[in-house]
């Protein structure tokens, strides 16, 4: 008897910040990879995870939004997005429910009518809409790009994760799997610990802070004698007030992050760990090719 073939390909997530691409994911793989915050620009790398079943494999890359740069960081973030549309089988690409089509979704649409990628709309948030209202938000999107196929979801909620995860593998192409079925991400423990202690700053801080935050991890190791990591990082910001307030009275702001982070990587590690948190002033840094690349962003695509 002849072993069924099986799908295997890439698929890109695509959208505006904050539109709910990183929670889709994690709903999709199962587990929390990408950091997820209310405040735009959260994901500023590109993070690949894998998800497998008896159909083929899915590689999902998370990309940070498409959005106008303002610095080197954000031109980074929008270069590494845009050059993913030309190298995946699939592009997904997540809008909010409307009828009002902005210039940040014409933009998008403009670069996804130039790769000749098959393109999924992924309507996102229909939790927080009627029902009868989705129809209306397909009608208006199906009149700016011909896509493959238009699917309504609620990430949260998991809403037609089963529908979505069947028309991607309808796209991708008959081919050996990228990964062996266990692995869920590529990302470095180091790099997913970083990003989790970013997450709780970026949840806990005030607005005007979180942008100008990067995290470095400088010791992770295990204890010889048993299932304990101590892992010292530093929350590098950009001006010495914002340093102040990072810190809190008495230091309860960053016992309050450090608390909240220590939780987090405990799940993913599945081990207690003794985490210690500092916070230091580069100015400027999201403008330095040489800090942007020193807290974990590739050069190549600076």
């Amino acid at each position: 008897m002849i072993n069924e073939q099986k799908k295997s390909g890439f698929v890109t997530l695509i959208g505006r910040p904050n539109v709910g691409k990183s929670t889709l994911m994690n709903q999709l793989i199962g587990q929390k990879i990408a950091i997820t915050s209310n405040k735009p620009q959260t994901t500023r790398n590109r993070i690949q995870t894998v998800y497998t079943s008896d159909k083929g494999q899915i590689v999902f890359l998370d990309t940070p939004g498409i959005h106008r740069a303002k610095n080197k960081l954000g031109e980074y973030m929008v270069n590494v997005a845009e050059r993913t549309l030309r190298e995946v089988d699939v592009v997904l690409w997540l809008v909010e429910p409307s009828t009002f089509i902005g210039a940040g979704e014409r933009h998008i649409a403009e670069q996804l009518a130039r790769v000749r990628t098959p393109v999924l709309l992924v309507i996102n948030k229909i939790d927080t809409v009627k029902k009868e209202e989705v129809l209306s938000f397909i009608d208006a999107y199906r009149k700016i790009l011909d896509f493959a196929e238009i699917v309504p979801v609620s990430a949260l909620k998991g809403t037609n994760k089963e529908t979505l995860i069947d028309l991607i593998f309808r796209y991708l192409p008959y081919g050996h799997m990228f990964y062996d079925e266990d692995t869920v991400t590529d990302q470095p423990m180091r790099q997913i610990a970083a990003e989790l202690i970013r997450e709780k700053a970026l949840k806990l801080l005030d607005e005007e802070i979180p942008h100008g935050i990067a995290v470095s991890i400088d010791i992770m190791k295990q204890r010889s004698w048993g299932s304990i990591w101590d892992i010292e990082a530093t929350i590098v910001c950009e001006r010495d007030s914002h340093k102040g307030i990072i810190i809190g009275k008495g230091g309860a702001m960053l016992k309050k992050i450090g608390s909240a982070a220590r939780y987090e990587i405990e799940k993913q590690l599945e081990a207690k760990v003794n985490l210690r948190l500092w916070v230091k002033v580069k100015k400027d840094w999201r403008d330095s090719d040489f800090l942007i690349k020193n807290f974990g962003y590739d050069k190549k695509e600076v």
